[in-house]
């Protein structure tokens, strides 16, 4: 079953939406079921996500804890047994592995690093920005070439 299967039961039937400021006859007049005074019943009343009525919020409690390098560089990470799915001696590009769905296109910012885990056994010429130095020799046990672009 999916949400879009669902269905009210038989003689369920679906709850009408409550009319508010529609006269006191209705039952939801007059306030509108916002009772008489207080912050609630303001037009925007109400409090924030996270407030806790003045005491200490827990978001400022917590102690503070690393930092984020903005100047550290994002690679999009693939692994030397996902290049076996190529023929040998195919040219692989950051190009190519995007088109082939392997690299998804937000993920390349920084560029593309080849890692060494699993195996190869095909002849292939990798370029990309960055490689691990098992992925380098894994290649070119392989018969390929390392190309750093």
């Amino acid at each position: 079953m999916k949400l879009n299967d669902l269905r009210p039961q038989v003689g369920g039937g679906v709850k009408k939406s409550k009319r508010v400021g529609r006269g006191t006859g209705s039952g939801h007049g007059k306030t509108s079921g916002r009772g008489h005074d207080g912050q609630n019943s303001r037009t925007g009343g109400g409090v924030r996500p996270g407030f806790e009525g003045g005491q200490m919020p827990l978001v400022r409690r917590m102690p503070k804890r690393g930092f984020t390098n903005i100047f550290a560089k994002e690679y999009a990470i693939i692994n030397v047994e996902d290049l076996n799915r190529f023929e040998d001696n195919t040219v692989i590009t950051p190009e190519l592995l995007i088109n082939q769905g392997i690299i998804k296109r937000g993920k390349t910012i920084d560029g593309i690093k080849v890692l060494g885990d699993g195996d190869i056994n095909k002849k292939l010429t990798v370029k990309a920005h960055k490689f691990s130095k098992t992925a380098a020799e894994k290649i070119e046990a392989a018969g390929g070439k390392v190309e750093v672009i």
